[in-house]
């Protein structure tokens, strides 16, 4: 092989080191059997989520992902291999419309998923796409530090009324 061609293997896997390490999730996925307007749907909706879905050689993400520290995917680079790459935004954001796309699509196999470095099992990638996004959590931890605050207006108000009461 010339050294030209060498150089732009290279730079493509450490774009995709670089992808890695930039992500705070991913998933690898087998599409095989999805037609184009499925891949095109799924592309659209991981899109608007915020994801980016790239098609890469396996033996390109085999050295990207040996050169970024995740060992265990290796397996997963088997056949035709697709990779969604989370933002920090919405690290759930791969694992929510993959999961969802693949119930309604069962020719979309979930392979493998990282999150923070780490390699995860296919069913910590369905946990993952059950929890909320980001916005989500917050309201929900807003809530539960709120939730002490709403009890004590409730009892002092409700011993308020009571001492207006007792008094009339």
């Amino acid at each position: 092989m010339s050294e030209q061609i060498i150089a732009k293997k290279a730079a493509i896997v450490e774009e995709v080191v670089e992808k890695f390490s930039n992500a705070a999730s991913a998933l690898v996925v087998d599409y095989r059997g999805l037609t184009v307007e499925e891949v095109t749907d799924l592309r659209k909706q991981l899109r608007e989520a915020g994801v980016e879905m790239r098609v890469i050689k396996n033996t390109f993400l085999r050295r990207a992902a040996d050169k970024a520290g995740y060992e265990g995917l290796d397996e997963a680079f088997v056949g035709p291999t697709a990779v969604a790459f989370g933002s920090e935004e919405d690290s759930t954001a791969p694992a929510r419309v993959m999961v969802k796309f693949a119930e309604d699509h069962e020719a979309l196999e979930i392979k493998a998923g990282m999150i923070d470095g780490k390699v995860i099992s296919l069913d910590e990638v369905n946990a993952l796409a059950k929890l909320p996004n980001r916005e989500g959590m917050l309201s929900m931890l807003l809530s539960v530090l709120q939730a002490p605050v709403r009890n004590f207006a409730y009892a002092v108000k409700a011993v308020a009324d009571s001492k207006d009461e007792s008094a009339a």
